[in-house]
């Protein structure tokens, strides 16, 4: 069976996030995998890297005790999901602490001989689906750095057989039926991951 980790990062139930999330969930779920939501707010996932967590960043052997729970999910999936809003041409604070805390040496890199080798390789499947306030120029002009992160860095530490950056983008302006084509299509794409 297949199992896919979705990582939500919005606080609000009524966003247009949420109705995000649970178009991803309830396509996978039909599909008949085994889905794990990882809610970050309802979860109270902690961002926040603390010295003692940084100090013993890179010792392998005990880096993941704060997160174990997190880092055994993560571990378990062959699909990653990342669903959240892109706020102030970044991650929401909450998910760019979890990849801080959770993305460690040895659990999505290892370092070889100094150099970066991937270590997520059991991720097949790599997904985000997000929503931009800001226009695809607008993204562009300020180097869209969430676009990289997955497209590159991510997509670099995975090497996933699949890979889909799904972004709305200015949503602020977006209308009804903007938004229902939007969630059409991530519908569509999770239906053929």
């Amino acid at each position: 069976m297949t199992r896919a980790l979705v990582v939500f990062a919005h606080p609000c139930e009524e966003s247009f996030s949420a109705a995000l999330r649970a178009c991803v969930m309830d396509r996978l779920t039909a599909r008949g995998w085994e889905v794990d939501l990882l809610d970050l707010y309802a979860e109270g996932f902690d961002p926040v890297l603390s010295a003692a967590e940084r100090r013993g960043y890179l010792d392998s052997a005990t880096n993941t005790a704060p997160v174990q729970g997190y880092v055994d999910r993560l571990r378990a999936a062959q699909v990653l999901v990342f669903v959240f809003p892109v706020w102030n041409f970044g991650f929401p604070a909450i998910l760019k602490g979890y990849f801080d805390r959770v993305f460690l040496p040895g659990v999505s890199f290892r370092l070889e001989n100094g150099l970066v080798a991937a270590n997520l390789t059991h991720i097949r499947k790599l997904v985000a689906v997000t929503s931009y306030g800001a226009t695809p120029l607008r993204a562009f002009m300020a180097g869209n750095p969430p676009r990289k992160m997955f497209t590159r860095i991510i997509r670099f530490i995975c090497r996933p057989d699949r890979l889909r950056y799904l972004a709305l983008y200015d949503m602020n302006r977006a209308t009804d039926a903007q938004r229902a084509a939007f969630l059409a299509k991530v519908g569509g794409e999770m239906d053929r991951l």
